[in-house]
């Protein structure tokens, strides 16, 4: 069994909804406050040196970090929950899961923490991040087609970044008004039944 360590409204729920989606039991284990010093960062600390959520660990004690890697983990074991070898959307997958924690994420590295990047000019760097971030999304809702999911009518581990990121900056009413199919799939993703014990923890 893996042991999720994550907190709530955070990264390391898009990796609850993936270990879901999958059926793979998991624990989860909380570390609210990870991102502040004392004891929840440093009981992460020793899983993760970088002090980020999500972080897996294996039974046997290994340590997966990063969504992304998370996510590529769990399609060699669910391989139903990425588009087949050969077909084209697989390409895709990879393309939009890459994309989206080398582009979107990092804007909120710069534009939650400012002042780790600089010591002037923190509110012009938060609103770059998120004119960048805004972009992207309206990027990616003009690649994306008219089927239930990013790559068509059938659910992949993609899907579940989006319930969590339209939570985020710029929030749920700038989505349904710029990218209203991001928004859309978000919702088909969290009404599903697998999933409401992790959309009521991180409250998406």
């Amino acid at each position: 069994m893996f042991t999720l360590y994550g907190a709530p409204g955070w990264g390391s729920a898009i990796s609850e909804l993936m270990l879901c989606l999958c059926d793979e039991p998991y624990r989860w284990v909380d570390v609210s406050g990870f991102d502040q010093p004392g004891e929840a960062r440093d009981r992460l600390l020793a899983l993760n040196p970088l002090g980020q959520v999500p972080t897996l660990q294996h039974a046997d004690g290994r340590v997966l970090t990063e969504s992304a890697a998370i996510a590529l983990l769990l399609a060699d074991r669910h391989p139903a929950l990425i588009p087949s070898a050969g077909d084209p959307q697989r390409e895709r997958f990879y393309h939009w899961l890459v994309w989206l924690v080398a582009n979107i994420y990092p804007t909120f590295t710069l534009g939650d923490y400012p002042q780790r990047w600089t010591t002037a000019g923190a509110q012009e760097l938060r609103q770059r991040a998120s004119a960048h971030r805004e972009q992207g999304y309206r990027w990616l809702e003009s690649q994306i087609g008219e089927g239930e999911y990013l790559l068509g009518d059938n659910i992949t581990l993609l899907d579940a970044y989006l319930p969590v990121l339209v939570r985020w900056q710029p929030r749920e009413a700038w989505f349904q008004v710029n990218t209203p199919k991001l928004w859309a799939i978000a919702q088909r993703v969290k009404a599903r039944e697998a999933l409401q014990t992790v959309v009521a923890r991180n409250e998406l």
